[in-house]
């Protein structure tokens, strides 16, 4: 399948108006409620694990608490010894789907059209239909966890075969009802408070963007000589994730399903983001007057793997660098860890696309990263408060070496040399 590629998303404002429509019913009045969603939910997966604890011999050892089902040690855990079984409060269920129910309530609206098509589809194992919820949560564990079919469908009692298909039409849905979540700024105002943003952080005046490549590895069949142009230089099958990313770490720009036996700098220029960019469609807002007769204009940056261009700032390469190029490195280099740090999380939060997947439909791969994609970016808009909980990392490609791309254009290798005067005050008027 082709690259995917992100599209406009309506004003934030909007978003929360759906998201005061969908509370939770113990907001809306005084009067006696039904037994929560969360609260059934939660007792019937009680059920299910403590029968599949019941079936394994070795489930206690001691003091000790095991489980066959590796992925299913921390559910065990959180229900039956942990919150669970001892309050019904929203930590429990962020425990167990890492989003609020704020968000989840949000995107069931999203997804409430196409899940609920044909109410009576989906059933669990006693043939009991599955609500909205209940299929969102399924899905939802399911690419936040990264845990198997089998697992998740033991778990939640109902057959994997079930597992999957809501997944895929959960996904299917995200895609379409989603999107508006993703998308590059469209007003100038927009574009101007994210340079003033990605300013404040190192002083790096008119940057748009922060591009990164992060890479989604597989295991795939050796012997089938097709599977070859997977086979990435750290000897891993994997499919590649480009991203643009705004100080806040949302995703602007996404391109996804290329293999990862390409280089960086081929991947950028088989993309959108490249095309619009040479053809002055993209980054061609405000310019940036530094000294009589230099101009910069509006550009994003990336490491060296990525070629220099009047729109793509690189660092500096190679060995005695001069303390103005060192100083500009050191800007360029704390102002993009907003990319590393974004993708670091993609992989954290959603861990079906983290480590090393089992021989994926490398047709639906890249629209379930796309769909992280998104998820990623409504916790954003949500301002999930789970995100405050989450720890900050820019290691989001283990293992992976830096890749180094020499080609560069010269008109940008001048523009930067006079961007590092520039930002250290010796650039003459």
């Amino acid at each position: 399948m082709g690259p995917i590629k992100g599209f406009k998303r309506r004003k934030k404002t909007a978003d929360k108006k759906v998201v005061e429509h969908n509370v939770l019913p113990s907001t809306l009045g005084s009067q006696p409620q039904p037994l929560d969603w969360w609260d059934e939910f939660s007792n019937r997966i009680s059920v299910c694990i403590r029968a599949l604890s019941a079936c394994d011999v070795t489930l206690f050892t001691g003091s000790n608490k095991a489980c066959r089902y590796a992925g299913t040690v921390e559910l065990f855990e959180l229900i039956c010894w942990g919150p669970l079984s001892q309050s019904k409060s929203s930590q429990s269920f962020e425990s167990v789907f890492r989003i609020s129910r704020k968000t989840f309530n949000y995107i069931c609206s999203l997804v409430k059209d196409d899940l609920m098509a044909r109410k009576s589809s989906y059933t669990d194992i006693n043939g009991k239909p599955l609500s909205l919820n209940d299929q969102v949560a399924v899905a939802l564990r399911r690419l936040s966890s990264g845990e198997s079919l089998s697992i998740i469908g033991d778990t939640f009692g109902m057959n994997q075969s079930t597992v999957s298909q809501i997944t895929w039409r959960f996904v299917e849905s995200m895609e379409e009802r989603g999107l508006h979540h993703l998308s590059w700024p469209s007003t100038e105002e927009e574009m101007e408070q994210m340079k003033s943003k990605f300013e404040k952080i190192r002083g790096l005046p008119n940057c748009c963007g922060a591009i990164d490549i992060t890479h989604v590895v597989m295991t795939l069949p050796t012997m089938d000589p097709s599977n070859h142009v997977w086979f990435d230089q750290e000897k891993n099958y994997s499919m590649v994730l480009q991203a643009v990313v705004d100080p806040e770490m949302r995703f602007r720009d996404v391109i996804v399903g290329w293999p990862g036996s390409l280089s960086d700098a081929v991947v950028l220029q088989s993309s959108g983001l490249f095309r619009l960019s040479e053809e002055g469609k993209r980054l061609n807002g405000k310019k940036l007057n530094i000294s009589e007769g230099t101009e910069i204009r509006e550009y994003i940056i990336g490491d060296a793997g990525f070629p220099l261009l009047p729109w793509l700032f690189t660092p500096y390469q190679g060995k005695g660098l001069s303390d103005l190029q060192i100083k500009f490195n050191k800007r360029h280099a704390a102002t993009r860890m907003v990319a590393e740090m974004a993708l670091a999380r993609l992989k954290e939060m959603w861990r079906i696309i983290h480590g090393v997947m089992w021989m994926p439909d490398r047709n639906r791969l890249p629209r379930i990263i796309l769909v992280c994609c998104l998820l990623h970016n409504i916790l954003i808009d949500l301002e999930d408060d789970v995100l405050d909980d989450m720890s900050l990392s820019h290691q989001h490609d283990i293992d992976y070496r830096r890749q180094n791309c020499e080609s560069f254009d010269q008109s940008a290798s001048i523009t930067r040399d006079k961007l590092s005067l520039y930002l250290t005050g010796k650039l003459p008027p």
